[in-house]
């Protein structure tokens, strides 16, 4: 499974952060955009992508589904530019990957974070589908009766 927990959104501060320390009050970030590094403290509201999850009319469901269910309906680039979609374009491509997606409460805001997190990730290399394959295997009849 891929692992979000050390990449991290801070309120108000464009693009995602990968924790890279430990500081005495203070986490230790690096911008996946520009690659600086600085501290962020409490009060800076950071939320971690393993902990986001993406109202929906059934259960909530986690942005690791989200990025999974992107990869496979859409693949490992967009073939869009998220900034230049109209609101009810940005709802027809997330309804492709959360079908179910809670109209009322997942802003066209919301989407396109998704969309562009995705793509940052992507270009950083720092999704990661192979693990989450498992192959089935199946044992046959004449395997269980012996």
């Amino acid at each position: 499974m891929m692992d979000l927990s050390k990449i991290v959104s801070i309120s108000g501060k464009p693009g995602l952060y990968q924790v890279t320390g430990q500081g005495k009050n203070s986490v230790v970030v690096e911008s996946l955009l520009d690659g600086k590094r600085f501290p962020a403290f409490a009060h800076d509201r950071m939320s971690s992508l393993e902990e986001i999850s993406i109202f929906s009319t059934g259960e909530d469901v986690p942005l690791k589904e989200v990025f999974k269910s992107i990869h496979e309906k859409m693949g490992d680039t967009l073939d869009f530019e998220v900034k230049k979609l109209s609101n009810d374009e940005l709802k027809e491509k997330f309804a492709i990957v959360v079908p179910d997606f809670d109209q009322e409460s997942v802003y066209p805001s919301d989407m396109k974070k998704v969309f562009n997190w995705y793509q940052l990730l992507g270009e950083k290399q720092l999704l990661d589908f192979t693990e989450e394959v498992e192959e089935v295997t199946e044992a046959t009849d004449t395997e269980n009766k012996e």
